[in-house]
């Protein structure tokens, strides 16, 4: 494609169970933001859209476990995740939602006219059915083995385990996950995408064409699906919450979520041309305009065959230039779970970080899982922002307003004849814009942040061989200069740093008086303009870009972590199976009393053990019990516990233990004692 004149820039649609956390930012919306702001500051015509995936059986679900209907579900999220975007500068031009009328029409109309094209396969198949429940079970409502890998929790049409797509009935021993019965097959009537039809086009398009554009990943999970031979695929299912078929014979049914989904990023462009005086079509029609999805790898099936697929038959629709799909960001080594709550919210995020919106990005980006799964750990967090973001960029930015400030009361010098190392310095700034570019244009986010900081890099470095701290004592004239280059780089770093760190650099330019000047520092001026802020500019007064994140703030997150892991062990917990049943007299023989430890001591040499001295109401006698790690001595001193006095004596260290405490343990895994829980139980009563 020669240069396009329009850029329609798609985020995957989250699905509205849940909030966003941060594998969604890092994976999707970070990087499709920083590409849609690149775009928009080089002069392109953007039209940056999304919305919520409010159809499909997740929702139902989840409305079925709340008790509230699929609408009451979808309200909420959709709320929480527009604000969420908001909140974290994702610059849409259109957050939508499937549940919309203008989607509804448009998903209804592009059904018809493949419909009406004679494009779809209907067949009469049969499906898993739960009897009991009286419906037909749709992916999510299915559960079994995947034949692939064994995960035993696999989905219908997909396991998260693997991320190979299936269809239900490859599952081996499904269950319904409704009531927990094994479905039954019945038959049922839906409509099929013939995707072995399009598979010469598919092989020609991705395979030749985009082998050498398109990411390894996406590339090569594409290569796998083709290779394997391509089949039919259905976009209907038995439902009633989602589009309704619109033929004859689709009463009771709805179109599948990966037909209407993708649907949902044309619906979104409608809705939006429509708001600004614009015509939709120009960003989905036009041979030069450039479509590119930002998705996550576990939709890389659907918007590079499915989706395309729908669009070539449909016919008058372009195919996306490029699908820049991420691997996942596990957190602290382990997978991000929602269900696990294995996860950073968002809006938890900026209650313990007000205002630090932009640090979350940069480590998103620098640590971002282009090539393969990556980890995000709270320490590395604290790392880039300690580091990095205050040690490299704010340091720089403080140094120069603070010295403008002090030896200019905020005006830019006006400099004098530039040294070589001036001249060095100003060129080298200039070709940053060219070098972050060459990353973005091949979607390496992280190597493009990694160069944004050069820049900052570049400002400390020539601050710090030229010393105009020192210099202003001898030779004010230079300093003058060396004043005038260092805000040059600052003036370009604002810009710059707007499609990584937009808050920062709104703050940044509010500093630097940005909006006072004659014209906006724009990504091509810093390319091609020898000054940026011009001598006699008032700038304002210094503030902090970044602050430091101090030890416990990473230790409060830590800290929530754990408990997360100690809650999903508890409910992961079983109880160990029964023992070999015993006869009424082998219990008999137990005796059980009620006693009351009156010493404690630890037993030297051993970690794990404790010598008491214990009140039976018989006798007061020691037992040695295996407890020192999760107690001290001096917290069960009165404690009541519960002995077994009849066990025989036994020598532990060279001391002789006369009985047991019964111990168990919580939900947690602590051990607790085994005691009465009235009080005023005497010694010595037996248990029975």
């Amino acid at each position: 494609m020669s240069t396009p004149k329009k850029y329609t820039i798609t985020a995957a649609l989250p699905y509205t169970n849940g909030p966003i956390h941060i594998g969604h930012l890092a994976g999707v919306y970070v990087p499709a933001d920083i590409y849609a702001r690149y775009k928009r500051l080089t002069g392109n015509d953007v039209a940056f859209i999304c919305g919520s995936d409010e159809h499909g059986v997740p929702i139902t679900i989840k409305a079925k476990n709340e008790g509230v209907s699929p609408q009451d579900i979808v309200d909420k999220y959709h709320k929480i995740i527009k604000d969420s975007f908001v909140d974290f500068g994702i610059s849409l031009d259109n957050y939508s939602r499937t549940s919309s009328k203008i989607h509804h029409e448009t998903a209804t109309e592009f059904f018809n006219e493949l419909y009406n094209k004679g494009e779809f396969i209907e067949e009469t198949t049969e499906q898993l059915y739960d009897a009991e429940a009286n419906q037909f079970l749709a992916d999510r409502f299915i559960i079994g083995t995947c034949p692939k890998c064994g995960n035993e929790e696999s989905y219908g049409d997909q396991c998260e385990k693997c991320g190979t797509s299936h269809n239900a009935t490859d599952l081996i021993n499904p269950k319904s996950a409704i009531t927990g019965n094994v479905p039954s097959l019945k038959e049922t009537k839906h409509w099929f995408l013939p995707l072995d039809k399009h598979e010469a086009f598919l092989k020609e398009w991705i395979l030749k064409d985009h082998k050498k554009d398109w990411k390894p990943n996406v590339y090569g999970q594409c290569k796998s699906w083709i290779d394997d031979g391509l089949r039919p695929r259905a976009v209907t299912r038995d439902l009633d919450w989602g589009i309704p078929v619109p033929v004859p014979g689709g009463e009771g049914k709805v179109l599948y979520v990966w037909f209407d989904a993708p649907i949902g990023y044309i619906s979104a462009t409608k809705e939006w041309a429509k708001q600004e005086g614009k015509n939709w079509e120009d960003y989905w029609k036009k041979d030069d305009t450039k479509l590119v999805h930002f998705i996550g790898k576990d939709n890389i099936v659907f918007h590079c065959i499915i989706f395309p697929a729908m669009l070539k038959a449909e016919g008058s629709y372009i195919l996306p230039d490029n699908v820049p799909a991420n691997e996942f960001l596990n957190l602290e080594g382990q997978k991000l779970s929602t269900s696990k709550n294995w996860a950073v919210w968002l809006p938890d995020y900026l209650q313990d970080f007000p205002n630090q919106q932009d640090v979350l990005r940069y480590t998103l980006t620098a640590n971002a899982p282009e090539s393969k799964d990556n980890d995000f750990t709270w320490k590395d967090f604290q790392a880039r922002n300690n580091n990095e973001l205050v040690a490299i960029f704010g340091n720089f930015i403080n140094r120069v307003v603070v010295l403008t400030n002090k030896y200019y009361n905020g005006v830019v010098p006006e400099p004098n004849e530039f040294s070589d190392i001036d001249t060095e310095t100003l060129n080298t700034l200039k070709a940053y814009p060219s070098v972050i570019e060459s990353s973005l244009e091949r979607y390496r986010f992280r190597e493009a942040s990694k160069e944004l900081m050069n820049v900052a890099r570049l400002g400390n470095k020539y601050l710090a061989d030229e010393e105009p701290w020192k210099l202003i004592k001898v030779d004010e004239e230079r300093t003058k200069t060396i004043m005038f280059v260092a805000l040059q780089i600052a003036s370009g770093l604002a810009t710059l740093c707007e499609p990584f760190l937009p808050f920062t650099s709104t703050k940044l330019k509010n500093i630097l008086c940005h909006s006072t000047l004659d014209k906006e520092i724009t990504w091509n001026e810093i390319l091609t303009q020898d000054v940026l802020l011009p001598a006699n500019h008032t700038i304002g007064k210094g503030e902090l870009l970044f602050a430091k994140i101090e030890d416990e703030q990473i230790q409060l997150q830590l800290n929530k972590l754990e408990a997360s892991k100690k809650a999903n062990e508890a409910a992961n917990k079983k109880a160990e199976p029964q023992k070999e049943t015993i006869a009424f007299d082998d219990f008999t023989k137990l005796d059980l009393r009620v006693g009351t430890i009156i010493e404690a001591e630890k037993m030297p040499k051993a970690k794990k053990l404790l010598v008491l001295k214990v009140d039976t109401g018989i006798d007061i006698r020691t037992i040695v019990s295996g407890i020192a790690e999760s107690f001290k001595p001096e917290d069960i001193i009165g404690k009541q516990v519960t002995v077994l006095v009849n066990l025989a004596p036994r020598a532990l260290r060279g001391v002789e233990s006369e009985g047991m405490i019964l111990m168990t343990e919580n939900a947690e895994g602590d051990l607790v004692f085994v005691n009465p829980d009235k009080t005023g139980v005497m010694n010595g009563l037996p248990i029975s």
